[in-house]
């Protein structure tokens, strides 16, 4: 029985990645957002992400790879995640609320010309749209990173990339596949 449900997972996985495999916009975002962190880099700017759940965790693993190394030994690259400092997460949702804890962070760190990434597979956490209204009000490039599903980032956000699905286990492996695609072509562009 677990066999059936893990090929039917795998199916549904190597389905959502095909329509990828063939979605020109989504190769061309990824292209695009590419060359704005390298030039973002190139500036003296930094990339910041930020996300809920399992967005979080990419979030905080796309930061790790672009600040420690991808595939290449080479300098880091300044990035950081939003959601990795619990101090600063429950002080500022204790006394803020919830939905401030992205867009008071940037407030104290956006510098114009970031790359800020919100990832939320609805597209639609309030946290995750208020950082990047602020952002985006505020000199940063903005990128979101959604499902397939209408959505408020994808009216305010400079790109978004939507990812073929409604579901969210498949969307955020494809989060995952693309954040860990575009730190490649960042580190193949910045160290050939």
């Amino acid at each position: 029985m677990e066999n059936g449900l893990l090929k039917a997972r795998l199916a549904e996985h190597i389905s959502v990645a095909m329509l990828i495999q063939n979605d020109k916009k989504i190769a061309e975002q990824v292209d695009f957002l590419a060359k704005k962190i390298v030039n973002c880099y190139k500036k003296g700017g930094k990339t910041i992400f930020f996300g809920n759940g399992g967005s979080a965790a990419d979030a905080q693993h796309a930061a790790a790879e672009l600040m420690g190394k991808y595939t290449k030994n080479r300098k880091p690259l300044p990035s950081i995640a939003l959601t990795t400092n619990t101090s600063i997460l429950t002080a500022i949702g204790n006394d803020y609320g919830y939905d401030e804890i992205f867009k008071r962070q940037l407030e104290g760190l956006l510098k114009n010309g970031d790359v800020v990434v919100g990832i939320s597979t609805s597209g639609n956490s309030p946290n995750v749209v208020k950082g990047i209204e602020y952002a985006k009000k505020n000199g940063g490039f903005t990128v979101c990173l959604v499902g397939a599903k209408k959505c408020r980032l994808e009216k305010i956000a400079d790109v978004c990339i939507k990812v073929p699905s409604e579901s969210t286990p498949r969307i955020q492996e494809m989060h995952g596949f693309l954040l860990h695609t575009i730190c490649e072509i960042v580190e193949r562009k910045l160290f050939p």
